[in-house]
């Protein structure tokens, strides 16, 4: 709830003190009448910052006093990206108090935004593509419905999100080539990252033999799972839609096939690399990963959508890179040995925001 500032009866030439926790409220009423798709993150991202700094005024706010919050939080072993995000959102809520936001008497919340530092991201986690071999056991160690989403993943290139929440009645049936009908899928823009336009997902021959054997198992859900369904006198068995790849059987999963390090976002970074691979152009990659793209039309034709069927066609059973991957493997092991060595560097080498 946005806290109230008593200004009724503030002096023509003067400031009162506006906490962090004030203006963040501020912050959040006025992206949340916007419907701001990254609103629940940046609330999410504040709490713990007005937990622990809330109560400091505006002109308050610098790099020694918000230390506080940053110890907090690599005491709870996040990652500095995360922290950084935070005080981004913290610099953000500055600017605004400094250039926007105004008291009754014409004066900006804060005379001067502070110049906040933030951390040097020296703990990023490089990405980690895998190599047809680790492809196989991966999947002989996963469930069949998960078996079915990774796979689906690695021919898409699509966020774990996204194969969650894909729905039926957002499938078209298009002729891309003579008796080839693919499915292409219109994700709406709530479900993508950034709101900003309607995505497809065009289907090569592997992800549609997926969609085919998921066809009538859930009206609306692609993607579901068996599960027994307790009813009142009676143990029904229902297809119930899956909320996250990333469960325990995933996590179980990666362990068993030894590549216990693998998030299920290398997945898409594997389609990436596996695109570049095949010699697939920078643009076609940025349609099919739904890279920000400014000159990109986001209405299809169909010679595009046969372009982007014949990239993922590319990608759909194993190629000639296994060398090259191998080798990149070999390079992210050193580069996580290399992260394991980095110490917090002096605040001199620090970017600042």
């Amino acid at each position: 709830m946005e806290a109230k500032i008593g200004i009724s009866r503030l002096d023509t030439e003067q400031r009162i003190p506006v906490t962090l926790d004030q203006a963040a409220a501020r912050y959040v009423k006025e992206k949340g009448k916007i419907d701001s798709p990254s609103l629940k993150n940046d609330i999410s991202m504040l709490k713990p910052a007005i937990a622990v700094i809330g109560s400091l005024t505006l002109d308050e706010i610098n790099n020694e006093t918000v230390k506080p919050f940053i110890d907090f939080r690599l005491k709870q072993r996040l990652k500095k990206k995360t922290i950084n995000y935070t005080l981004g959102l913290v610099r953000t809520i500055c600017n605004l108090a400094a250039d926007e936001w105004r008291f009754e008497n014409g004066l900006t919340w804060l005379e001067k935004a502070p110049k906040i530092t933030l951390l040097d991201e020296d703990d990023k986690r490089p990405p980690r593509p895998i190599t047809w071999n680790e492809q196989e056991k991966l999947l002989q160690q996963l469930p069949e419905h998960l078996r079915n989403m990774v796979l689906f993943d690695l021919n898409t290139g699509l966020r774990e999100d996204v194969v969650c929440s894909l729905r039926w009645d957002w499938e078209l049936k298009i002729n891309l080539h003579p008796n080839l009908p693919v499915s292409v899928f219109v994700i709406p823009r709530v479900n993508v990252k950034g709101r900003k336009s309607e995505r497809i997902v065009v289907c090569n021959s592997v992800a549609q033999s997926i969609v085919e054997s998921q066809r009538g198992l859930h009206s609306e859900a692609v993607f579901t799972y068996w599960r027994p369904r307790k009813g009142e006198d009676k143990v029904d068995l229902k297809h119930q839609p899956v909320n996250f790849i990333n469960n325990t059987a995933w996590q179980k999963g990666v362990k068993r096939a030894g590549v216990e390090d693998l998030h299920v976002h290398d997945l898409r970074h594997t389609v990436g690399m596996r695109l570049r691979l095949t010699g697939v152009g920078e643009r076609t990659q940025d349609v099919i990963l739904w890279h920000s793209n400014k000159s990109m039309n986001s209405h299809y034709a169909i010679a595009q959508l046969r372009e982007i069927y014949d990239a993922l066609e590319g990608i759909a059973r194993p190629g000639h890179e296994e060398e090259t991957l191998n080798l990149h493997a070999m390079i992210r092991q050193a580069q996580i040995r290399a992260v394991g060595k980095v110490t917090q560097k002096s605040r001199s080498n620090k970017k600042a925001a």
